[in-house]
C-alpha cells in the first residue's frame, strides 16, 4: 500500500513540475533577430545601436517612435570615439552602428581583422577647415600649424581637401590613403599636428587651422556652412552608413531600421535641421 501511495505522489509531483515548466514566459528574441507574433500580437525586438551624438543620434531619435510602432525598440548608445562602436558591434555587445563612411570601415576591418558590413547610406557630413586666427586660406602664414585627424582615412581626407584648396600638393595616386609623407609640395612650409578626431575642436585655439569632421564641429557649436574657411562640396563620397555584422545584416529588425533611415521624412528632417551642414546620401 505504501508503494502505491509513493507512486501516486511521485506522479502528482512530476505533473506539477511539468505544468510549472509550461507556464514559464517564452524567452524574448535576441536583439536584431526576427520579431514573431504570439496570439496575433506583434512581439517587440530591442535593437542596440552604437552611434555619435550629432547628427547621428538626433536622426535615430527622430525615427525611434516610428520604429516602436513597427515592433522595434531602438536602444541608442552614444560614443565619443570612432573605435568602440565597431568593437562593440563585432563583439555582439551592440547590434549595429551608425557613424562612419566606407573608407574608414574598410580600413578598420583590415587593421582589426573584422568583417563588419555596410547596410545603407544615410547622410554626408562635408569635411571642413576651421580657424580662430584667419578668415581665408590666403591668410595662412609661413610655417603655420594645421591640425588634422590622426586616423588613416580621415587624415587622407583632410590632406586631399588641403590639396584641393592649394595648401599642399600630394604625390600622384595618394588619394584618400595619403599621409604627410606623400606631400610633394608645401610652399608655406606648414606643419601638421595629428590629433584624435574628437579632440580637434579643443585644439582650435592652439593651431592656425584645423580640419574637423562635421559631427565634432556641430558638437562644438560650429556651423559648417558659416564657420568653415573651406569645406567639401555635396558630391563628397564619404557617406555615413548603417553598419552591421554578416550574421544580422538581413534580420527583420535591422532591415526595418535601414528602411526607416532612408525615408522621405528623414531626408526632409536632415535638410531642414542642418541647413546644408549635413546632406542626405539617398534619393
Amino acid at each position: 500500500m505504501k508503494k502505491v501511495i509513493v507512486s501516486v505522489l511521485s506522479a502528482v509531483l512530476a505533473f506539477s513540475l511539468a505544468a510549472c515548466g509550461k507556464s514559464e514566459t517564452a524567452p524574448a528574441p535576441s536583439a536584431g533577430g526576427e520579431g514573431g507574433a504570439q496570439g496575433g500580437a506583434q512581439q517587440e525586438v530591442t535593437l542596440k545601436v552604437a552611434t555619435m551624438p550629432v547628427p547621428h543620434a538626433e536622426i535615430l531619435k527622430f525615427i525611434q517612435p516610428k520604429l516602436k510602432e513597427q515592433g522595434v525598440n531602438l536602444e541608442i548608445k552614444e560614443f565619443s570615439d570612432y573605435v568602440q562602436p565597431n568593437v562593440q558591434v563585432f563583439e555582439k555587445q551592440m547590434d549595429v552602428n551608425f557613424f562612419q563612411h566606407i573608407p574608414y570601415l574598410k580600413q578598420f576591418n583590415k587593421d582589426q581583422n573584422m568583417d563588419l558590413v555596410e547596410v545603407v547610406p544615410v547622410h554626408i557630413e562635408p569635411f571642413g577647415a576651421y580657424s580662430k586666427k584667419i578668415k581665408s586660406v590666403d591668410e595662412l602664414a609661413e610655417g603655420a600649424t594645421i591640425a588634422v585627424p590622426n586616423d588613416p582615412t580621415n587624415l587622407g581626407r583632410a590632406l586631399a581637401l588641403l590639396e584641393k584648396n592649394g595648401v599642399i600638393k600630394l604625390k600622384e595616386g595618394a588619394g584618400i590613403n595619403g599621409t604627410v609623407k606623400d606631400i610633394v609640395e608645401n610652399k608655406k612650409n606648414v606643419k601638421f599636428k595629428e590629433v584624435e578626431a574628437a579632440m580637434l575642436p579643443r585644439v582650435l585655439e592652439e593651431v592656425d587651422l584645423a580640419l574637423i569632421n562635421t559631427n565634432y564641429a556641430l558638437e562644438a557649436k560650429l556651423v559648417p556652412t558659416k564657420d568653415a574657411i573651406f569645406i567639401e562640396d555635396k558630391d563628397s563620397p564619404y557617406a555615413n552608413y548603417l553598419v552591421a555584422r554578416p550574421d544580422n545584416k538581413d534580420s527583420e529588425a535591422v532591415q526595418k531600421l535601414a528602411k526607416a533611415l532612408n525615408t522621405p521624412e528623414v531626408k526632409k528632417f536632415i535638410e531642414e535641421k542642418y541647413q546644408g551642414a549635413v546632406v542626405p546620401a539617398f534619393e
